[in-house]
This record gives C-alpha cells, structure tokens and sequence, in this order.
C-alpha cells in the first residue's frame, strides 16, 4: 500500500498540522485513515492496543457523518472502549461480560468529536470497566511502547499506546481517577483531565458518576489538546449542572505567556510518598518553571487526605456496583458470572449494592470538604505540581493492582491502588483540572508525567502554562526521545 507520506514526516505532524495538509489539497481525509491503519499493522503486533478497526471509516470518513469542515478535518481519531457511544457500534468496556454489545445511539460527545472533524477509526483497550491500572486480561494485554515488559498503566491503556508509538496524533481517554492522566504520564503523552462541566456524556450520567468521571484526549502538542477542548465542549440540553466556555478559546489563549504564577511542588499527600528519584525529577521540573519566571515552593496542600481517600474508595465501589448491576438487569441475571466478570470487580458489586444513603451522604460530606479545603488552597496558590505517581510504572504481569487479583479485600485492594496513584484521583473528587506533561524519566528509562493541577475552571492556565513549557524545550517532549516501538521504527 502506497502512503500518504514517510513515517517520520506523520509522526512530526499533529492532528492540527495534517488538518492543514488536508486544507491544502495535499492528502484526503481517506489517505490520512489509510495510513492510521498501516500505522495500527506497524505497531499493534507488539503492543495490543486497538480492540478494532472501523473499516469503513477507514474507507470513507465521511460515513458515519464527520464533518470535513471541522478544526481536524479528517484526523483519523480512536475512541476508548469506553464513555461515549456510537450508534451500531459495539462498546464491550474491556469485559468478557460485554462481548458483542452494541450502542443503541451516538452520544453528545461523539457527535461533537465528528463536527470537530475527527475521523473515529476504530476502538482502543480498556481494562474491565475501566477500574484497574491496566489491560491485562484474557481479552488483551497491553503493553507499553517505551518497554513491552512494562504496562501502560490505565484505563486509557490503548489510546495511551497508540499515541505514543505515533499512529495517530490524538485519541480519546476517560479519567475517573487519573486514567487519562496517569497512562499519559507513563507513555509520554499530554493529557488533559478538564474540570467539571466541559464534556458531556448525554444521554447518560446525570448523576455523581457524571461528576467524577471526566472525557477527554492524549496528544503530542499542547495545541491539539486545547483545540480538542475547545471544539467538543459543551453540554446538551437538559443538563443537571452548568456547563461552561472561557470568553477566549483555549487555541488564542495558549499563544501567550501566563502571568508568573505561584505553584506549589508537593509530594507527601498524607500516608503516600514518592519515591527518590521522582522527586529529583519533580524538582527538576520545579526549577524549569522557576527558570521561566515563576515563584516556586515546598507546599503541602492542606487536605485531610485519609478521609478524602477513604471517601473516594466508597465512591469508587459504590458507582462501579451499580455499574455492573445495570448489566447484570440489562442481561436478567441476579448475580455476575465468575467466568465472565474479573474477580475483584465481584467483590466491588458486592461490597458496593448494599451501600446505604446515610454511607453516600458521608461521602458526599467529605466531598464537599475537600472541595472546600482545595479551593482555600488556591486561593493563595496558582498551581500545585506533582510527580504523576508516587511509584515506578509496574511491569506486565504484576497483579496486585489488576482486578484479576486474588486480594480477598476489596478495601485492601484500592488502598494499594493509592499507594501507587496517589495524586490524581482527587482531583476528580473536587472537580479540579489537572495535567500530565512528559517532562521527566523513570529509572527504567520509561517516561514520568509531571502533574499540574489548578482550581476549577483554571483549565486555560494549565493550557497556558504547557505551551509555555512546549515552547521552552522547544517542542522536545521526552527529551526528544521517542519509544522502541514506533511508526519511525525503532526508537525513533
């Protein structure tokens, strides 16, 4: 098959640039959705990250109604197996128990990813119901582009490896707790966790699951990400909260320097520490931004964060419960099949269906505190910068944060999730935005995200602040670096 262009010139490109080839006459939409396939045959092999190929998105982007007048005009785009829907299609959420559901309609979102001009070529790994810290199950087991010995954390797994092994420029993520964030920050990608009400998810989720699961993408360059934002914003009519939009798009706002800000570097958020040497990469960090004329400190975020965890905990098991109860009605079952539901997603269903009103009204108390203490913070605070996680990125077969485990404790189980994923999960909870920028390394060479969380509605400073730093390094994400495992080939 003849390509569009050379591997390397595609992997220089972002989702905005080959829009602009597309504009130009240079190439077709079809030629880019062709050489997002072949990018998938390069790749995919090693890495198993895409459930499926659309494809006769890939034959003709304009079947399913993406507009060619959008920002990204034909920018092939994957969607997560997970979130939004699209009508006819199948979404079987990473789970042996979903085998072969298909959608009844298009989402909200997805109908605003295709007037933004993104082709959705096809479908990207999940864990089961997106709960664990990585695919590796009978369904699939993905592995990181960086090191195939090492996962892509999650649950934005494929997506995450898609991106960084360069065969597409940006891909859709969820984050419920970190998940977009957390697997950007391990593969080398950008990722955006917005604020509350930017993206909906209409028809579903009016409810606490819609407060704290967020959408969102991976990308290479803060510009993609903030146009991503800007053009599949919004809410749809018959929303339970506001959904708001900056008086500035979030494309002009990041072509100047924010202010100088005053960011917090932190690591000790209560019973979890980050280990040395993600501390010497987040004052690596700290002093980059302080080179670029901001006010940089040691602070600690006054939160009480043992009730906060704990309070997410219940919300995790809680939601997750109910989750899988709607199946279980949906398929008029009484209880989940052990050969078809992963183990530890039991003991979530049955932990979290007896939960009572007053055990929800507690959670929702701690919520609010949290909230409050947060928004105190940033009242004097601009920023608060973290490592992406407190532990080094897990190798393949590590079980003790997979919902294949054997832990016979639920609670003991997401305690050991936040030993490792310490410092995304409450920003969900508050309803903060936070980013992930590929800024430092591991010791095992993978890459380390350095974390930048703001107060509700500050996305744009994020944004701002990114591009100030992508302009700084010169574009050189990853010090430049790119993955064993790339549509370039090897290491780049």
């Amino acid at each position: 098959m003849t390509l569009a262009m050379g591997w390397s010139e595609w992997a220089g490109l972002d989702g905005l640039g080959l829009a602009e080839l597309v504009r130009k006459g240079e190439v077709t939409a079809a030629e880019l959705a062709r050489q997002a396939a072949a990018g998938v045959a390069l790749t995919d092999p090693a890495l198993d990250a895409v459930v499926e190929l659309f494809d006769d998105a890939v034959a003709d982007p304009l079947c399913d109604g993406m507009s060619p007048d959008g920002a990204f005009a034909g920018t092939p785009f994957f969607l997560k197996d997970l979130g939004p829907t699209l009508a006819g299609r199948r979404q079987e959420m990473g789970s042996r128990m979903m085998q072969g559901h298909r959608a009844a309609h298009d989402t909200f979102l997805a109908t605003r990813m295709r007037q933004a001009g993104l082709n959705i070529i096809g479908r990207t790994t999940t864990p089961e119901f997106g709960v664990c810290s990585s695919v590796e199950n009978t369904l699939h087991l993905t592995r990181n582009p960086w090191d195939t010995g090492y996962t892509t954390c999650g649950s934005s797994a494929g997506t995450a490896a898609m991106v960084a092994a360069g065969v597409v420029p940006l891909s859709h993520a969820t984050d419920g707790g970190g998940s977009i964030r957390i697997p950007a920050g391990v593969n080398g990608n950008i990722g955006l966790k917005v604020s509350r009400g930017v993206f909906s998810l209409a028809p579903h989720a009016s409810d606490l699951t819609g407060l704290v699961s967020i959408q969102g993408c991976h990308s290479r360059t803060v510009r993609d990400t903030a146009a991503f934002v800007d053009h599949c914003r919004g809410g749809a009519p018959g929303e339970f909260m506001p959904f708001w939009t900056p008086a500035q798009s979030y494309g002009e706002l990041i072509a100047t320097d924010p202010r100088p800000l005053r960011i917090a570097v932190s690591h000790a958020w209560g019973d979890w520490r980050a280990v040395p040497h993600f501390v010497a990469e987040l004052e690596k960090a700290g002093r980059l931004l302080q080179g670029l004329g901001h006010q940089v400190e040691w602070v600690t975020p006054p939160v009480d964060f043992r009730a906060a965890f704990a309070a997410q905990t219940t919300c995790y098991i809680s939601n997750f419960a109910q989750v899988i109860e709607g199946h279980l009605q949906r398929r008029g079952e009484t209880r989940p099949d052990p050969d078809l539901l992963e183990p530890i997603n039991i003991k979530i269903w049955e932990a979290g269906r007896g939960v009572s009103f007053a055990e929800r009204a507690a959670m929702q108390a701690v919520f609010n505190t949290t909230a409050r203490a947060f928004g105190d913070f940033f009242e004097s605070w601009d920023i608060v910068l973290t490592p992406i996680t407190a532990l080094p990125t897990p190798k393949v077969g590590t079980t003790e944060y997979l919902t294949t485990s054997t832990n016979p404790s639920v609670h003991d189980w997401f305690e050991n999730l936040w030993r490792n994923f310490a410092y995304t999960p409450l920003a969900n909870l508050a309803g903060l935005p936070g980013i992930s920028l590929p800024l430092g390394t591991q010791e095992s060479g993978l890459p380390l995200g350095i974390q930048a969380q703001a107060r509700q509605a500050n996305d744009g400073l994020l944004l701002q602040l990114a591009a100030q730093v992508e302009r700084a390094i010169g574009g050189r994400w990853n010090d430049g670096r790119r993955p064993a495992v790339h549509v370039a080939g090897q290491g780049g």
